[in-house]
């Protein structure tokens, strides 16, 4: 494919998917990208692979059920690995692959910026409650 051919075929597929559109299914994407329980994980799989266990340690407050729902939904969307090894019981190991890498460079940003400025968002919370207590 020429280059000139390649850089028409990246326009148009950028251009057929548009999020604002009810059936787009870039909104599938923006809807893992909403979870927090999502985020956190492709956070901590960022620095290497880890079991089931070592995640929920790492991530106070996910039930093991939502751990594991999210672990199955990231994989199916192609951002996580999952590894079994013979062992007894199975020993089973998560990472990130080559996408969610991709992803994990944008969490940071993000998780920084919710650390920099939840005071501001508590305090405007606080008084929006203040405000519409009637």
């Amino acid at each position: 494919m020429s280059p000139k051919a390649k850089r028409s075929h990246a326009t148009d597929t950028v251009a057929k998917y548009n999020v604002y559109l009810k059936d787009c299914p870039a909104r599938v994407v923006f809807d893992r990208l909403a979870d927090k329980w999502s985020l956190l994980i492709v956070k901590v799989l960022k620095q290497g692979p880890c079991r089931f266990n070592q995640l929920r340690r790492a991530i106070e407050g996910i039930s093991q059920k939502a751990l594991s729902q999210t672990l199955q939904k990231l994989e199916r969307d192609g951002l996580v690995n999952r590894k079994a090894f013979p062992t007894v019981p199975v020993t089973v190991e998560y990472s990130l692959t080559d996408l969610g890498r991709t992803l994990s460079e944008l969490i940071e940003p993000l998780v920084s910026w919710s650390e920099n400025h939840v005071e501001k968002v508590l305090r405007a919370q606080h008084s929006y409650d203040k405000r519409h207590a009637d």
